[in-house]
C-alpha cells in the first residue's frame, strides 16, 4: 500500500529541537537586556519632555490671558501652600494679589500632578515671597507683589534623574526653554533673566 505524498511529507515534520528554542531564547533575552534600559530612558526623556512643555504652554496662556483681560493674571503651584510645582499649577485672575485662588476668582487653567521621579524648582527675583508664583500685568509683563512695575524674572529647572531643562524668564515676561548641558552659559539655575 502506498501513502499519500503529503501524509508523508507531514510525518518529517518535527518542528524546532530543543538546543534551537535555547539559541533563540537566548538571542532574545540579550536583545530585550539592550533594549530596555535604552526604552526606559526614552520614556523619562519624553515625560520630562511633556512636563516642560505643558509648563511652559501655561506660562504663555499666563501672559496671553493677563494681555486680554487687562488684568493681572498668575500661575502658582496647586499645593495649599502654594510651594510645591510638581503638585500641579493653577493659571487665575488673581483679584486680591494673594496668590491663591480664592473663591470668586476665575481659575483659567488647572493641571494636575506630574509623573513620579520628576523635580521642579523655581529661583525668582521675588525670592521674599512666602508662595512661589508667576504673575503678569495687563501689558504682558512680570511683576512681582511689590508693584507692577516691579519685574520678575528667574529660572524654572526640571530634573528626573541625570536629565535637566529649564524655563527662564526673562524681565520683560518672554519665556524660553534651554538644556544646560547644550547652553552651559546661558540656562543656569539663577534668578536673573541672564
Amino acid at each position: 500500500m502506498r501513502t499519500h505524498p503529503l501524509l508523508s511529507s507531514v510525518n518529517r515534520i518535527r518542528g524546532f529541537t530543543l538546543i534551537e528554542l535555547m539559541v533563540v531564547l537566548g538571542i532574545a533575552a540579550i536583545l530585550l537586556g539592550i533594549g530596555v534600559p535604552s526604552f526606559r530612558t526614552l520614556l523619562q526623556n519624553q515625560r520630562l519632555t511633556t512636563t516642560v512643555n505643558e509648563f511652559f504652554s501655561a506660562v504663555n496662556l499666563t501672559r496671553a490671558e493677563a494681555i486680554k483681560a487687562g488684568l493681572r493674571v498668575d500661575m502658582v503651584p496647586a499645593d495649599a501652600d502654594a510651594t510645591d510645582w510638581t503638585q500641579g499649577w493653577i493659571v487665575f485672575i488673581d483679584d486680591n494679589d494673594n496668590q491663591k485662588p480664592d473663591a470668586g476668582e476665575r481659575i483659567i487653567q488647572k493641571h494636575e500632578q506630574v509623573p513620579d521621579g520628576i523635580a521642579i524648582d523655581s529661583k525668582f527675583t521675588d525670592s521674599a515671597a512666602a508662595t512661589k508664583y508667576i504673575s503678569y500685568n495687563g501689558t504682558g509683563r512680570t511683576q512681582t507683589n511689590a508693584g507692577s512695575q516691579s519685574p520678575q524674572s528667574g529660572t524654572v529647572s526640571f530634573t528626573q534623574d541625570a536629565s535637566i531643562r529649564r524655563i527662564k524668564l526673562n524681565f520683560i515676561g518672554r519665556p524660553r526653554v534651554c538644556n544646560p548641558v547644550t547652553e552651559p552659559v546661558t540656562c543656569t539655575a539663577t534668578a536673573d533673566s541672564k
